[in-house]
């Protein structure tokens, strides 16, 4: 499926009904990422993959008022892809540090002194 991207007017006068409005749309089945946006912030873009369009403005209408749908799109947000020189550096020049004593063969056992 593609990424979508809604905008769905809604009159919203305080804060109260814009955490309303949010909320109702972030429980939505495939919704991603939910905003306020517009100069009253009387807007709500929603993203995401699967999303019902027409049943999240039915759904607004129903709890929130006049609610009206103003752009369905697709969303045109490149995903960055892993660069593949990091994950060799990563995976072969990283070691872990030592664990443990080394065995040193010139030394004595018993013996505390380095220098002899």
């Amino acid at each position: 499926m593609v990424k979508q991207k809604i905008v769905i007017k809604v009159p919203m006068a305080s804060d109260k009904s814009r955490a309303k409005a949010m909320a109702l749309v972030a429980a939505a089945g495939g919704v991603d990422s939910v905003a306020i946006a517009g100069a009253g912030k009387d807007q709500v873009v929603v993203g995401g993959e699967g999303v019902d369009s027409i049943k999240l403005t039915s759904d607004l209408r129903k709890k929130m008022g006049d609610a009206q749908l103003v752009e369905v799109a697709e969303d045109k947000k490149e995903e960055k892809k892993p660069d593949p020189v990091a994950d060799y550096i990563q995976y072969y020049y990283h070691y872990p540090p030592p664990v443990g004593v080394a065995y040193d063969p010139y030394s004595r056992p018993g013996s505390t002194c380095s220098i002899m």
